[in-house]
């Protein structure tokens, strides 16, 4: 229980990679605010099982691209539970499109979802997580490669690792860490709604470590980084994709 005590705020985590790592920090000791923004059975679903597992977890609605509905997660984080330790920053949206195609409808859309909501989120952290807290944000492979018709997405996440860097310079002297995680091809239900049977397979076999990603395998990565253990990396992007990129 290496998290007893600890208070985390998951957003996006009633499904895929977000209840991944809601349950595992709830394994691992945390209180877990599990943060959703429609889908309240899911999020009723992480709970029951963060608390099976013998940890404890409350189901929060809010959408965080919203800056009243953000500040009013962090601040009902602070009058239930005294404060905030960790946290998880997992939102994301993607369409593709080469960029001949692309609207603005789609800029706005990912630039909206991935990039402002995680600088809102940060800066919420900022301003309220106790001193010695854990912020990882969870972004893409996609940002470190570049692949036909996946500028806009890309170019959306690669914005907030910047993000993260900078961050991580400005909340060091209060012993804040932050960082960014990586993941590959992480086997989750949008993963399969968005690509066939064989694109599944050639990327699995692209993979050097010869299968796709669990949520599990990122929600490890991120354990390790809000643990004491992580406590010396910061302004880091992690690269979690079993070698793929």
């Amino acid at each position: 229980m290496v998290l007893e005590g600890k208070v985390a705020l998951v957003t996006g985590a009633s499904r895929g990679i977000g209840r991944g790592i809601a349950e595992r920090l709830g394994a691992d000791g945390a209180r877990v605010i599990v943060n959703y923004r429609s889908d309240a059975e899911a999020a009723a679903q992480v709970v029951s099982s963060v608390e099976r597992a013998g940890g404890r977890a409350t189901a929060v609605r809010a959408d965080v691209s919203d800056p009243e509905e953000l500040r009013g997660l962090f601040e009902m984080a602070e009058r239930s539970y005294g404060g905030l330790d960790l946290l998880v920053g997992n939102v994301g949206v993607a369409r593709f499109a080469p960029l001949a195609d692309a609207t603005d409808e789609d800029f706005e859309l990912m630039f909206t979802t991935n990039t402002r909501a995680t600088f809102m989120a940060l800066r919420e952290a900022a301003r309220r997580l106790r001193d010695g807290g854990r912020i990882v944000v969870v972004s893409s492979g996609a940002a470190v490669t570049a692949r036909p018709a996946s500028g806009l997405y890309a170019a959306s996440k690669a914005a907030g690792d910047l993000l993260v860097r900078t961050a991580a310079k400005e909340l060091g002297p209060r012993g804040i860490t932050v960082n960014s995680v990586l993941p590959g091809a992480t086997r989750t239900d949008a993963l399969e709604a968005g690509m066939t049977a064989e694109r599944l397979e050639a990327t699995r076999a692209q993979t050097p470590l010869g299968r796709l990603g669990e949520p599990a395998d990122i929600a490890a990565v991120v354990a390790f980084l809000v643990s004491d253990a992580g406590g010396w990396i910061t302004g880091q992007t992690i690269h979690a994709g079993g070698g793929l990129f």
